[in-house]
Order: C-alpha cells, then sequence, then structure tokens
C-alpha cells in the first residue's frame, strides 16, 4: 500500500538540489488501471497503481533492459523524465521528501510527494514552509494524469 501526500513547488529551498538524486525516465502503458514502466537510473520497472489519491495499491515488478526498451516504446502519452532529489525530512527519523524537478514538456515543473507508514501519519502531516499547495486529493498532478496532457 503506498500513503502519500503531493505538493506543488514553486520556490526550493536553498541547497535542495544539493542531495542525492536519481534520474527517472517514465512511461504509461495503461491509465485505468495505471500501468507504467520505469527506468530509474540503471533500474527498470513495471508497476501496477489502483485507483486513489492519498493511498492506492502499488506493486512493482523489475524489468530488464531491453524489456523496459520494448515497452517504452508502447507508453502512450508523454514520455516523463525528471530528476528526484531525496531530501530527510527535518524533524523526523523516517521521513524523505521526494523532490521531483521535471524536464522535456513539463520543464519547471517541482513537485514533492511523502510517503508516511500509515493514514494517520499522512493526515497529521505538518508540510515544511517552503512546500507550495497540497495537490494530494486533486489528482491533477497525477504522472499518470500529466503524461496525457499538453
Amino acid at each position: 500500500m503506498e500513503i502519500e501526500r503531493k505538493y506543488l513547488i514553486t520556490k526550493l529551498p536553498e541547497g535542495a538540489t544539493d542531495f542525492p538524486c536519481h534520474r527517472i525516465e517514465q512511461g504509461y502503458l495503461s491509465t485505468d488501471p495505471v500501468v507504467r514502466v520505469r527506468r530509474e537510473d540503471d533500474t527498470y520497472y513495471l508497476t501496477y497503481k489502483s485507483k486513489g489519491l492519498m493511498e492506492r495499491e502499488e506493486y512493482n515488478l523489475p524489468l530488464t533492459k531491453d524489456s523496459y526498451d520494448h515497452l517504452i516504446k508502447k507508453a502512450d502519452g508523454h514520455i516523463l523524465t525528471k530528476k528526484r532529489y531525496l531530501l530527510p525530512l527535518k524533524g523526523s527519523d523516517h521521513l524523505t521528501i521526494e523532490l521531483d524537478i521535471f524536464e522535456g514538456p513539463y520543464e519547471g515543473l517541482m513537485l514533492a510527494e511523502v510517503e508516511f507508514q500509515s493514514r494517520e501519519e499522512a493526515e497529521t502531516f505538518t508540510a515544511p514552509d517552503w512546500f507550495g499547495k497540497d495537490v494530494t486529493f486533486s489528482g491533477e498532478y497525477q504522472n499518470s494524469r500529466l503524461s496525457r496532457l499538453i
């Protein structure tokens, strides 16, 4: 089960891009249900996600590079590319901010996600001051939806 909150970022805090990052490329074979292929650095996945906004089931299956290369060509819509920075959340011993800075057709879009261990933890979360609008429940910034826009 994936439990996460998502925020629109308009201004980065100083040093945000000094943290470790991953290069991500992903495409969607289906958006209903969500079936995605992703390359994260040199690792490849096929992912299924159930419906939902803050909570949903998620299953990741490993792929080979050849399988990924074959499947990404079958993706509908835009292939999304982004850098994902992993920032420790101040005051937490287990939460990490996943800061996505998009490239390509969404150049300049920045989103922050925080994954939680429980619904209660997600519901009582207080976002850092630099986080912008909470877009968790709008669905507007789900990557599967972004792949179909523009």
